[in-house]
């Protein structure tokens, strides 16, 4: 029989544990090819659950091409899983982004969301560590407040109002330890195994793993260059949370209209949900000015998720919601349980980087570098590759989308790019629909400087123009 362990304590769906747990031993190598899985009546039997649970687990995995059914004989392992890609340290890169992994210099990273870490000011941020840690008080050296010190809530409260024009009180402030635990907190305080979760596609790969460990009703809705499109919503439909990525559409790039952002608003009124704002990157708008946030619109409604990660370094692991009051118990417990408390030691550090104008400071020079590389990675694209690339997203942030119409950026496109010595990710990994975006890769640029830019997309230009599997 085949081992498999059932949650069962959080109201978590039993078809979609099914389903990922024999998912992963496929790819592990555990089940080969025509292996044969246990009937449905058995392994319902041996899991204390209904037959249709089961079969709907199977059903989703022949619908991925993983299983494939004989009539009267059962469920089979598909025939083309083992002899798919490359060897599997080179897949397991191509298909995760590197936030969540590790590359070693050698590499040119086009991946998202990754600063100047060469251009942040150490020593100022060291003085102000030392500070902090000399001057903490006795209780900074414990078990801390698990929703954040007060102190650094209240600068936190007075930095947004004055950069983002968002206006909270202290207690409406929940310290993370980044923005996926951030969501990770609102997914287990909001959803259960009936809610509903409406999210833009594509979107953050991650995002969409986060809300799936809580429902199986997760619905995506298109983009466009403006970002989500309300008018796409259903009206006869109740969702519990509406995640959001409106200064900088993930990865898309595109920017919501304040039209938009009105009608999103009022959506979420009528249906009396949350909407979940992701405000990643807004720091860095290189055209007008930045837009409002929706918070500033709603503070009823809306959950707001920034993070310091994208404007400090990633490795600092402090982020923050701001929410509406009556979630502020139940999410302060739930961070309690998590990990108690995030990094005292730094949240005090990071109240004396704000209030002597250092963050500021630093976030105004790296826009400018930020704009200046953005600009030099167009110039090169349009030279390098004329007319056969299209743009995305070029507005604001740290990357952009690039489209080349006769390339399909599949695994073993990406794995090559990745022997050759370049890192990039392909947009449909973060797409709920495929075929959709596999003429897109993202190129990330806050990180690189202008020669290892030109050297990645000669890199590039030589992998399209050479391998003609890549081309439909």
């Amino acid at each position: 029989m085949l081992y498999l362990e059932l949650d069962r304590t959080h109201g978590r769906s039993y078809t979609k544990q099914i389903y990922t747990q024999i998912r992963k031993t496929i790819f592990s190598g555990v089940l080969r090819t025509n292996d044969k899985l246990p009937s449905t009546r058995d392994l319902s039997k041996e899991l204390c659950v209904a037959r249709n649970t089961v079969l709907n687990a199977y059903d989703m995995l022949v619908a991925e091409g993983l299983l494939y059914s004989l009539p009267g004989a059962g469920f089979f392992v598909g025939p083309e899983i083992i002899s798919k890609g490359p060897p599997a340290h080179v897949k397991d890169l191509s298909i995760t982004s590197l936030s969540d992994m590790s590359l070693s210099n050698d590499y040119i990273n086009f991946d998202s969301g990754i600063p100047a870490l060469d251009l942040f000011p150490k020593s100022k941020w060291n003085r102000a560590a030392s500070k902090a840690m000399n001057e903490a008080p006795v209780s900074a050296l414990g078990y801390d407040d698990p929703q954040g010190r007060v102190e650094f809530r209240e600068v936190l409260s007075i930095y947004l109002k004055r950069t983002r024009g968002i206006e909270c009180k202290p207690e409406q402030i929940i310290v993370t330890s980044g923005t996926k635990q951030g969501l990770t907190l609102v997914a287990k305080c909001l959803l259960n195994a009936q809610s509903e979760v409406w999210i833009e596609n594509p979107t953050n790969e991650n995002v969409k793993k986060i809300f799936s460990y809580h429902t199986d009703k997760i619905y995506s809705f298109e983009v466009d260059e403006e970002g989500v499109q309300p008018d796409l919503f259903p009206k006869d439909s109740e969702p519990s949370l509406i995640f959001v990525t409106p200064s900088h559409q993930f990865p898309m790039g595109g920017i919501l209209s304040v039209k938009r952002r009105f009608e999103l608003i009022q959506f979420a009124r009528e249906k009396n949900c949350f909407i979940l704002e992701d405000d990643y990157d807004s720091e860095f708008n290189y055209e007008g000015f930045p837009n409002s946030s929706l918070f500033e619109f709603d503070m009823e409604h809306v959950i707001y998720a920034g993070t310091f990660s994208k404007v400090m370094f990633p490795s600092l692991r402090l982020g923050y919601l701001v929410v509406p009051p009556a979630l502020v118990p139940q999410l302060r417990e739930w961070k309690r349980l998590a990990d108690h408390h995030s990094n005292s030691i730094y949240q005090i550090a990071l109240m004396r980087f704000i209030e002597n104008g250092d963050l500021e400071r630093h976030i105004r020079r790296m826009k400018r570098e930020y704009k200046k590389r953005r600009d030099n990675l167009l110039s090169m694209l349009h030279l390098k590759f004329g007319e056969k690339v299209k743009i995305y997203g070029f507005r604001a942030g740290m990357h952009i989308v690039v489209e080349f119409e006769d390339v399909i950026f599949t695994n073993e496109c990406v794995n090559r790019l990745l022997k050759s010595g370049i890192y990039v990710v392909p947009v449909e990994k973060h797409s709920f629909k495929k075929n959709n975006h596999h003429h897109q890769i993202i190129l990330g640029y806050a990180q690189l400087n202008d020669q290892d830019m030109a050297r990645g997309l000669e890199i590039l230009k030589t992998e399209i123009d050479n391998n003609k599997t890549v081309v439909s």
